[in-house]
């Protein structure tokens, strides 16, 4: 939950922020792509170093940079010092979402892992819906810096609870290298595995839909329907909702339907959020009475057929390579995160003058998952 908390707790702060060091959106904006560029970049470390040095060490030594980082963002006093410290959390803050996911797979199969991995996914997901209403009802008591003392905190919370409570999952005889040789070799046939990267650029891709409206929401709350810093929760507790239902419904599918059948019922609850959502911004554009309500339910719709589909994906491209769970986790995060930043660094910038061009965007990332879906089905038919 650390990593999409950290994304999103500041988001009610970039008007302050820019004010403060007297700089434009657009170099606010790059504390966040940035942050994710470091983010996704360093699980592909954590992933195999994990599969060698256990899941537990690797977590813990994370988390303490972590803390260390998040410190230097809290007392940065100009915009660089503080993109270099958000570029420090994306570098630490990747082992905790690649190594939860190896962590279940470790200890679970089956019907259990998707219903324990629907519940890992709603932690992920709620994040970054409750840290935009956490982070301002702080920035408005507090000032933006609380944001940053208040990770810290929950940082060092986590550091603790692991180090007393988790496992650890790896036995010493089941490691793998972490030769420069080895790990390269792995992360080649990885990407040369044409059905292990259908899966998960089709999660990259529904997720990214979800993520061009978490990363607007500044520019929708505020500047379209003339919102408050305080009235984030409008637009995230609904998504709460909509993850909350999802995961509860994949939970109850999971030995009812096949993973296939359920990441099948998913994307299609995505594509008539998709389709409403198209409707609703050109037919009924939005005024600041009504225009949070009708901008939201279509997304909330979104998420919930995304909760839906995320676990049993996840479980499926995991399955492919049961030796290096680790490693599988760190290229699926990192192709996640890498879609995150184009999304939060181009997309956002193109499209957030226009609800309507966000409707599109969102339409266009589907159409790609599912079409690419459809193609991973088709193959494993033939196969089968």
């Amino acid at each position: 939950m650390l990593a999409p908390f950290t994304v999103d707790a500041y988001l009610p702060s970039f008007h302050a922020i820019a004010g403060e060091f007297g700089v434009g959106q657009a170099a606010i904006q790059q504390t966040l792509s940035l942050y994710l560029l470091g983010f996704g970049s360093m699980m592909l470390f954590y992933g195999p170093a994990s599969d060698s040095f256990g899941r537990k060490r690797v977590i813990l030594l994370a988390l303490l940079a972590y803390a260390l980082m998040t410190i230097f963002a809290a007392l940065s006093q100009s915009i660089g010092q503080l993109i270099a410290a958000r570029i420090g959390q994306g570098l630490a803050a990747g082992a905790g979402v690649v190594i939860g996911r190896a962590l279940v797979r470790d200890l679970f199969a089956g019907a259990d892992a998707q219903r324990v991995m629907a519940n890992v996914m709603l932690i992920f997901a709620a994040a970054p819906a409750a840290a935009p209403i956490i982070g301002g009802w702080l920035h408005e008591w507090f000032g933006w810096r609380s944001v940053f003392w208040f990770l810290l905190g929950f940082s060092l919370l986590l550091v603790i609870a692991i180090w007393r409570l988790l496992p650890e999952t790896v036995a010493p005889e089941a490691r793998q290298s972490f030769a420069a040789r080895f790990v390269f070799k792995s992360y080649a046939r990885a990407l040369s595995h044409p059905r292990y990267m259908q899966l998960i650029v089709v999660f990259a891709l529904l997720f990214g839909g979800m993520f061009l409206y978490v990363a607007a929401a500044p520019v929708i709350l505020i500047d379209h329907l003339g919102q408050s810093e305080t009235d984030f929760w409008k637009f995230f507790v609904p998504l709460v909702a909509g993850l909350i239902l999802g995961s509860r419904l994949t939970r109850w599918l999971a030995g009812r339907l096949s993973m296939t059948a359920t990441m099948a019922l998913g994307l299609a609850l995505t594509g008539l959020a998709v389709i409403y959502n198209l409707i609703q911004a050109w037919a009924q554009p939005p005024d600041v009475t009504h225009g949070v309500w009708l901008t939201v339910t279509p997304i909330t719709l979104y998420v919930m057929g995304m909760a839906t589909t995320m676990p049993a994906l996840n479980i499926t491209a995991l399955d492919y390579w049961p030796a290096q769970r680790g490693l599988a986790s760190a290229l699926q995060g990192a192709t996640q995160m890498a879609f995150a930043g184009l999304v939060s660094g181009v997309m956002v910038a193109w499209l957030a003058d226009s609800l309507v061009a966000l409707a599109v965007g969102m339409a266009c990332l589907y159409a790609t998952a599912l079409g690419l879906w459809l193609f991973w089905r088709r193959s494993a038919d033939a196969k089968a």
